[in-house]
C-alpha cells in the first residue's frame, strides 16, 4: 500500500514515521512500563511490526544509532523489496563525541542524521542568536554522506537555526495535545511549527500513552504544515495497522472512523 509522502532533504518521507522508544524500552511513563517493553520487544516482535508497517506504506523511522536496530531493519528491506531510511539521533558531552556518533550512524546507512536534543538544545545560544558549533555538526553529516537537520524540544533551536540559515533540512520537535515535554503552550508550538519552512518531524503526538490515538492524531495533523510528518511508537501489527489507518483519515481530513471499545457501563448509551 501506499501513503502520503513529504519530502526531507529530497529524499520521500512518509507523513507517519516508525517511532523506536518502544521497541528500545523508552516509555517515558514508568520504570515497570520500560521493563516490560524491553522484554517484550524480541528481534523478531520488533521485525514483526516494522514489517507491517512497510507493508502500509511508512518508509521512515527514527532512532539512536543502533547496530542491532539497523540488522532488524535490513532484515524487513531483504523480505518486503522496501526501502526504509533511518533518522539516526546521535548524542555526546563534545563534538568530538557527536562526531564518533555521526560516523556510527553512517556505517550503519543511515539516510539523515539530527543530532539528538541533549547535544544540540544545550548549546542554543538565543541572547547571541546562535548554536554553538552548529556548523561543524552539520557540515561533518554532510561529509558523511548523510541529510542534516537538529532534533530539539526547545523552540528556540528552530528559529535561531532558520535565522542563521544553517544547513538543517528538518526539525524533529514535540507536539501534543496536553503539552506533554513541550516547552510552551501548545498553540505557540503549532505556531513555530506552522513557520518554519521546513520540513518537521513530531514527536510523542500522543504524550506518550498519555492521549487516545484518535485524539492524539487528529489534533498534530490538523496544526501543522503539509509538509510535516509525525513519529509514533506502535506495540503490535495490530496496533499499528489500526493507528496507520487513523493517521491516513486524519490527513485526509475524513471523519475518524475507528471501532470504539464496548464495556457494561456503557450499555446504556448504545440502545
Amino acid at each position: 500500500m501506499s501513503f502520503p509522502m513529504t519530502q526531507i532533504g529530497g529524499v520521500d518521507v512518509s507523513r507517519l514515521i516508525i517511532g523506536s522508544n518502544t521497541f528500545h524500552g523508552h516509555s517515558h511513563f514508568s520504570a515497570a512500563r520500560s521493563e516490560w517493553l524491553r522484554e517484550y520487544f524480541t528481534d523478531d516482535k520488533v521485525i514483526e511490526v516494522l514489517t507491517a508497517c512497510v507493508e502500509e506504506g511508512l518508509n521512515c523511522t527514527v532512532a539512536l544509532q543502533r547496530k542491532d536496530y539497523a540488522n532488524q531493519i535490513s532484515q524487513v528491506e531483504k523480505a518486503t523489496g522496501k526501502k526504509i531510511h533511518y533518522i539516526a539521533t546521535p548524542a555526546g558531552k563534545t563534538l568530538d563525541d557527536l562526531k564518533v556518533g555521526i560516523r556510527a550512524a553512517a556505517d550503519l546507512g543511515c539516510t539523515f542524521c539530527f543530532p539528538h536534543t541533549s547535544w544540540t538544545d544545550s548549546r542554543v545560544l538565543p541572547a547571541e542568536n546562535r548554536i554553538v558549533e552548529a556548523p561543524e555538526a552539520l557540515a561533518y553529516i554532510r561529509e558523511c554522506g548523510m541529510i542534516p537537520g537538529w532534533s530539539t524540544h526547545r523552540p528556540e533551536t528552530v528559529t535561531v537555526s532558520d535565522r542563521n540559515g544553517y544547513d538543517a533540512e528538518s526539525y524533529i520537535q514535540i507536539f501534543n495535545s496536553v503539552g506533554f515535554l513541550c516547552a510552551v503552550e501548545t498553540d505557540w508550538t503549532a505556531r513555530l511549527i506552522q513557520n518554519t519552512p521546513k520540513p518537521v518531524v513530531c514527536i510523542k503526538p500522543l504524550g506518550s500513552g498519555r492521549v487516545m490515538v484518535p485524539n492524539g492524531l487528529g489534533f498534530v495533523y490538523a496544526n501543522i504544515k503539509p509538509i510535516d510528518t509525525v513519529a509514533i511508537g506502535m506495540l503490535s501489527v495490530q496496533e499499528a495497522k489500526e493507528d496507520i489507518e487513523i493517521a491516513r483519515q486524519c490527513i485526509d481530513r475524513q471523519q475518524i472512523d475507528v471501532e470504539l471499545q464496548y464495556t457494561r457501563s456503557k450499555d446504556v448509551i448504545t440502545k
